[in-house]
């Protein structure tokens, strides 16, 4: 179970880490992650009727809980990561969605530490460019 200190809840939250994160798809899920230096790592799962009923969309939502719960206790702090499951995640047993979530946040882990460097370069770009037209 997660600490509420790490669940996510606000619709701002959400929104935040959908739509300026880095995403990451696999099979039985997608992940976008945004890092959050100094704030507390928070966790937000999003599990649609498409999944199934209520049962089976708790059931999903209990295996993703479990299996991103190591990660929160590696990295108390510094991201933020929304869960979204697909329909295919009601019928995925537990290894496979451990697979997935592993590959997935491997994968956009590895994207977030690319970013600084490409922001860095581009705005090397920039003030080059800015320089250029100065002279």
């Amino acid at each position: 179970m997660l600490a509420q200190q790490h669940r996510m809840r606000a619709k701002a939250q959400f929104s935040k880490t959908t739509r300026f994160g880095a995403r990451s798809g696999r099979r039985n899920l997608v992940l976008y992650t945004v890092k959050t230096p100094g704030e507390t790592t928070s966790i937000g799962f999003i599990v649609s009727k498409s999944v199934g009923n209520a049962v089976t969309r708790n059931k999903t939502k209990r295996r993703l809980r479990e299996l991103i719960a190591p990660f929160v206790s590696e990295q108390p702090n510094g991201y933020s990561l929304v869960i979204r499951a697909l329909p295919a995640a009601a019928h995925a047993d537990y290894p496979q969605l451990s697979n997935d979530l592993d590959s997935a946040l491997a994968s956009v882990l590895k994207k977030l530490d690319a970013a600084p460097v490409a922001a860095q370069s581009s705005e090397a770009t920039t003030t080059s460019t800015i320089q250029g037209e100065e002279r």
